[in-house]
């Protein structure tokens, strides 16, 4: 015995007898709850007033968990009451995967099936597709999608021979998530919304596309390879996150004293101002880093001008980098980093007959830590001591003989 939800997924209400009592596992003749399949959850509801827990097919009967023990026999004739403000839901989240479907159908190419699921605040589907979901491509995938909702398109289902139907090309199918639609069966559960999409479906859905209402799409992501995800919302979820986007769209026209139209353009001239600004900066901050670094008070030893300091505030890379642009062809730089385990970057001139790779060795050898580097330029970091003992030690060294 199948459930007649599908069939009938206007029904809240009605009688049936006891079969079987396991427990508080209650099988009826005849039931009009839907059973969990192909990512729509089971219904809520009551039966005889005692709460649904959940639905499910097992053994070819559906299985009701109950909340409490049954007060009610096999035999007995019992009421149940199908939860209509969930199932109303299932009904327009479930129809609007197969509108978005088929938005998907006139948008995207090699496109298939690859999962699907309702929760109570979103849905969400699964793409195989090879075109690159952007966002403008999800933009114009809602556009299609509510476009579709407001024309009222007519929603039916019927049973087709399974033979046709796996050899129509129309008809999408994803035995994956929607485990009850074949199960072997002569026939096929077929749902088409008029002039939009057909697809092998065993669940419940609303009459007509208007039914659905606003659908917003929320958020794409990759859930695994070769699959493109997309989340929407329908109902009041979708609604309010309409009103908090729109609310976001006026706060930022207000903010940046532009209108809606103008506002992709204002946002990426402010993009590219910030962009040009930031790099002013970083320049800055790098020239103000490297004549630091020329400030190094210099010492002078076998010939070679070394000069050696400690920075605050600078990160390795940054002063690696300016060490190499302020040393000159007889020179060796040192450049101690403030911190608890500072660090120590030594570039040297060509002609310095320095190694600032033995240099380094030797300052995390004595003082721990790790680096390298070759005979321009060399780097360590996590060293164990004071800053101003490892410019100490910089400054002292002395190649091994």
């Amino acid at each position: 015995m199948q459930t007649r939800a599908p069939s009938d997924p206007a029904v809240r209400e009605f009688t049936a007898e006891v079969v079987g009592v396991d427990g508080r596992t209650v099988t009826l003749s005849e039931t009009y709850f839907y059973a969990e399949s192909g990512g729509q959850p089971a219904d809520r509801g009551t039966i005889d007033g005692i709460r649904l827990e959940d639905v499910r097919t097992a053994d070819g009967a559906v299985r009701h968990a109950l909340a409490a023990d049954p007060p009610f026999e096999a035999g007995e004739t019992v009421t149940g009451v199908v939860d209509d403000g969930f199932r109303t839901y299932c009904m327009r989240a479930h129809t609007a995967s197969h509108v978005l479907y088929g938005a998907g159908r006139r948008l995207l190419d090699d496109l298939g099936y690859g999962g699907f699921d309702i929760s109570e605040s979103k849905v969400r589907v699964d793409f195989t597709t090879s075109t690159d979901i952007d966002d403008a491509v999800l933009v114009e995938l809602e556009r299609l999608v509510n476009r579709a909702v407001w024309e009222s398109r007519d929603v039916s289902w019927t049973e087709v021979p399974t033979d046709e139907a796996t050899a129509r090309e129309d008809i999408a199918f994803n035995t994956k998530t929607e485990e009850g639609v074949m199960d072997d069966a002569d026939t096929v559960r077929v749902v088409e919304i008029d002039g939009w999409d057909v697809a092998a479906c065993g669940g419940t859905h609303v009459a007509t596309t208007d039914e659905i209402g606003p659908v917003t799409l929320l958020e794409r992501s990759n859930p695994g390879e070769g699959l493109t995800r997309v989340e929407f919302a329908v109902g009041p979820d979708g609604i309010d996150r309409r009103s908090t986007q729109h609310r976001a769209l006026r706060d930022a026209t207000t903010a940046l004293g532009t209108n809606l139209e103008e506002l992709a353009e204002t946002t990426a001239t402010l993009r590219e101002e910030r962009d040009e600004l930031r790099d002013r900066v970083r320049d800055l901050e790098r020239a103000a880093v490297t004549d630091a670094t020329a400030g190094f008070e210099p010492v002078e030893k076998a010939g070679t001008e070394w000069r050696v300091g400690v920075l605050e505030g600078v990160e390795p890379n940054d002063a690696g980098e300016a060490a190499k642009d302020a040393v000159g062809n007889e020179e060796v730089i040192g450049t101690v980093g403030a911190g608890e385990r500072p660090y120590v970057v030594v570039a040297a001139g060509p002609e310095s007959g320095v190694n600032a790779g033995d240099v380094v060795a030797d300052i995390t050898g004595r003082f721990g830590g790790g680096g390298g580097g070759g005979q321009p330029f060399a780097q360590g970091g996590g060293l164990d001591a004071d800053p101003e003992a490892v410019v100490e030690a910089v400054r002292e060294w002395t190649p091994d003989e």
